[in-house]
């Protein structure tokens, strides 16, 4: 039987459907719009692997349902991302919620799904308000959002409550096997121009004109440790558990410098903006708010990550690579286009 990925031509999912592929599974991949999934059909595949990929909108239950049918894992890496969003209740809470309510119910439906991996966020763990410098572990819910304080919490975070009890309804016997991926920030190699957006955003920025940085905290994991653990999980660790990937939090000061080393040859910014003037540029910027700048320079927090290299047998990539591999892919994109 396949395994079913939601959100195949994502960033995260488009990692995951390679691996699953060069490990000699059968892919179904679902996308919002084919013509732009066409590179996953690039991927290498090993003997006895396959990729199908069809159209599917979450808020659509009978597309969900026709893509989940004859799939016995759910591999759910759909989601809306922060970036360029006007209205956050429909662009980013009613496709996490909705989305995953119809879900679930596609796979009530044909009953024959064993295992869910439930690509989540530590958005869904981090609180919307927390002391500077707080250290989150897989056992805290970020429970104080909604959707306008933090709709992208509150949509994470809901969205993997209903899964949750969804799962919890079935009696033991026939209970699905659940596991939730709480990535931070994620760095890594591109496929697409279309993942140098989101998260990716934060090391464009160095490849851009602009000379300084701002005061903020950036907590990152490689892309393909992510995907790594999403295949992993198929087989591996707890059933119910929350796994955190996360690698290193770093100043976005010391990440330029960072670069300097892994990826010398340029002058990556160092210069920290003081806050006063980045308050000031949040004002002016066409996709920042003073709101959003405020809440965040000088702030920082950290992740406990317990035992997911053991539980899920895999390795972090090392700081070096995530990052050298990430600056060099978005210098060759930045060549390409």
């Amino acid at each position: 039987m396949p395994v079913l990925v939601t959100g195949a031509a994502g960033f995260i999912g488009s990692h995951v459907v390679q691996g699953l592929l060069s490990k000699g599974h059968e892919v179904r991949g679902t996308v919002r719009n084919p013509e732009n999934a066409q590179f996953l059909k690039t991927f290498e595949a090993a003997e006895g692997a396959s990729l199908e990929i069809i159209e599917m909108n979450l808020l659509d239950g009978v597309s969900v349902e026709a893509a989940v049918d004859g799939c016995d894992v759910v591999i759910h890496c759909a989601a809306a991302l922060m970036v360029g969003v006007k209205d956050p209740q429909r662009d980013v809470v009613d496709p996490s919620v909705i989305g995953t309510r119809n879900l679930c119910a596609a796979i009530k439906k044909y009953g024959g799904v064993q295992t869910i991996i439930h690509t989540s966020s530590v958005a869904a763990i981090r609180k919307t308000r927390h002391p500077n410098g707080e250290v989150f572990s897989s056992s805290d819910w970020c429970d104080d959002a909604s959707p306008e304080s933090n709709p992208y919490g509150f949509a994470k975070a809901e969205a993997e409550r209903i899964m949750r009890s969804f799962v919890e309804q079935h009696a033991n016997g026939l209970r699905p096997r659940l596991v939730t991926i709480h990535p931070s920030i994620v760095f890594g190699p591109l496929f697409h121009k279309r993942h140098a957006r989101g998260s990716m955003a934060y090391l464009k920025h160095f490849t851009g004109k602009i000379p300084f940085v701002l005061n903020t905290y950036l907590n990152y994991v490689d892309v393909r440790d992510v995907a790594q653990a999403h295949i992993s999980a198929i087989n591996s660790g707890l059933d119910g558990g929350r796994y955190i990937l996360h690698k290193e939090g770093i100043w976005m000061q010391e990440l330029g410098k960072k670069l300097r080393l892994v990826v010398p040859g340029k002058k990556w910014a160092t210069f920290c903006l003081p806050s006063p003037l980045a308050t000031v540029m949040a004002a002016i910027h066409p996709k920042l708010t003073v709101r959003q700048v405020r809440s965040s320079l000088g702030r920082h927090v950290g992740y406990d990550i317990g035992d997911v290299e053991k539980e899920l047998g895999i390795q972090l990539h090392s700081t070096e690579d995530t990052l050298a591999d990430s600056i060099n892919s978005l210098l060759e994109l930045g060549r390409k286009v």
